[in-house]
């Protein structure tokens, strides 16, 4: 089960990040032969899948580097890659018990929302600063390591599934204060907005 298990993990950790690299990315290698994904996975080496992963990998790729506009895309995209992830994970298990599919689902549809989460609070929260160059290299960061991470899955669970352990160890305790940060950074835009209307409202009046 260890294979199975890193995939399914490796899936939905990289749907919360990046989906459409991540269906794209194994789609492509089982394309080649390079690794054999599940039947119950076998559609995401068909071309139709592949070339709309593709067009959709560049979108994101581009959408990703706009501040502020991440920001929206990802508050869409809550509602496309946890529910992805969660199906990923179970696909990655085959044909299983239906309990453990289940767990499969929750699992997964769990991971992919923490890295989601954690992939947003600090886009959100790099999005305040007013520069937009740590967003681009951000962004950049987030591609390298979804393709290691989903490489790793494939070829070494074993360290792949350390590495997630870590993880989610570092997401339990940065997700509270990306939080924090995120609502502290929007007062604080909030109260500088209305002082300068308060005061441009004064030299008017």
């Amino acid at each position: 089960m260890l294979e199975p298990l890193s995939l399914a993990a490796g899936l939905a950790w990289g749907s919360g990040l990046r989906l459409y690299l991540t269906v794209l990315l194994a789609g492509v290698l089982d394309r080649a032969g390079i690794v054999h994904l599940p039947d119950t996975l076998s559609v995401l080496a068909s071309p139709w899948v592949i070339g709309a992963a593709a067009i959709l990998t560049v979108t994101e790729f581009l959408a990703d580097k706009i501040p502020a506009f991440d920001s929206l895309w990802d508050a869409v995209h809550t509602f496309i890659r946890i529910p992805a992830g969660a199906v990923l994970a179970v696909g990655a298990l085959g044909h299983a018990d239906p309990a453990l599919m289940t767990i499969a689902a929750l699992a997964g549809g769990t991971l992919a929302g923490t890295a989601h989460l954690a992939k947003a609070g600090t886009r959100a929260l790099i999005n305040l600063s007013p520069e937009p160059v740590s967003n681009v290299v951000t962004s950049t960061a987030e591609d390298g390591l979804v393709v290691v991470g989903l490489l790793l899955a494939l070829f070494v669970p074993v360290l792949f599934l350390l590495l997630l352990v870590g993880f989610l160890v570092l997401a339990s305790w940065a997700l509270p204060r990306l939080w924090r940060g995120v609502q502290g950074g929007f007062r604080g835009m909030a109260t500088h907005m209305v002082t300068r209307f308060g005061s441009l409202r004064g030299r008017h009046d």
